[in-house]
């Protein structure tokens, strides 16, 4: 009778442990499932390049990647065989960029055209997922314009030649193949443009501002990526300038290119009608106007080490 007690209390033992494991294991589960539901899931990048053409891409260098960039703009096409189509006059700009963390990248470059010294920096804010429909990153630059002379600016100082672009980079990917982009654009200029435009004549009833450049200007970007096939891709952006003054010489950027991608670079061959691949130039500065035949060949070649 003993033993017969002390079997039945172990048999209750055994199952009384064996519910209270199992029962511990089922709310681990659920728990472990509740975490899976939780996880966000990301929608791959929008765009492959850090750049659409010109203009920059939502796209971010990894941590603790490195780029390298190096960007050709030749001369205009419309000068013929006599200029080579335009490859007589190139323009080549480096570029060196490391992500110093997940979502925060810097950058410093080169670019021959006006000798311009840039760095940069670039911040993810939001990555598109399925509780948040877009891709939203901070920009910023500032460049350097080490061709200004004294003699074109008396009294010239230092930090005159230099200007200041915040970009507010937002995408959206919205399938596989087609890609958009909007971008909210703040220049600051520190010295204004004697050659903002030609030959002007101020009458006593138009203001100063009638014929100068704005210190302060605002524009609106747009962008796009079309894939059409697994390795190539149709881009082109656009940036409206809402300071611009009438009388000014200088157009709104538009480029039109072709992503290839090649395992370990980006490469895109672009046609624009700006000279000049830093921010600030190319944004308030490019001289070419499309319909008059004024569209140069470039490249850019996206290195990833």
């Amino acid at each position: 009778m003993y033993y017969h007690t002390i079997g039945k209390s172990l048999l209750l033992m055994f199952f009384l442990g064996f519910y209270s494991t199992n029962a511990q294991e089922n709310n681990l589960f659920k728990e472990l499932n509740n975490l899976t539901n939780d996880k966000v899931t990301y929608s791959p990048p929008a765009f492959k390049a850090l750049q659409i053409g010109n203009l920059q891409s939502t796209k971010m260098v990894g941590q603790k990647e490195f780029y390298m960039l190096v960007a050709h703009r030749f001369g205009y096409l419309k000068g013929g065989i006599n200029d080579f189509y335009g490859l007589d006059q190139a323009n080549t700009k480096i570029q060196f960029l490391y992500g110093i963390k997940k979502k925060i990248q810097i950058g410093i470059s080169r670019d021959s055209y006006n000798k311009t010294y840039s760095g940069s920096g670039k911040v993810s804010i939001k990555k598109q997922s399925e509780s948040f429909p877009i891709n939203l990153v901070l920009y910023n630059s500032m460049d350097i314009n080490t061709l200004i002379k004294k003699i074109s600016y008396p009294g010239l100082l230092f930090f005159d030649r230099f200007a200041y672009t915040t970009q507010v980079l937002m995408s959206r990917r919205f399938s596989e193949n087609l890609s958009l982009a909007i971008t909210p654009v703040y220049v600051r200029k520190n010295l204004i443009d004697l050659n903002y435009t030609k030959n002007p004549i101020l009458t006593s009833n138009e203001p100063l501002s009638f014929i100068t450049e704005p210190w302060n200007q605002y524009l609106l970007a747009l962008g796009g990526r079309y894939k059409f096939s697994k390795r190539m891709s149709l881009n082109m952006d656009y940036a409206y300038n809402l300071s611009k003054n009438k009388n000014s010489l200088y157009k709104n950027p538009l480029t039109v290119g072709i992503d290839i991608e090649t395992g370990g670079h980006v490469f895109q061959l672009l046609f624009t009608n700006s000279r000049s691949s830093s921010d600030a130039v190319f944004l308030t500065e490019t001289l070419g106007d499309w319909s008059k035949g004024d569209i140069s060949f470039g490249f850019n070649i996206l290195r990833i080490f």
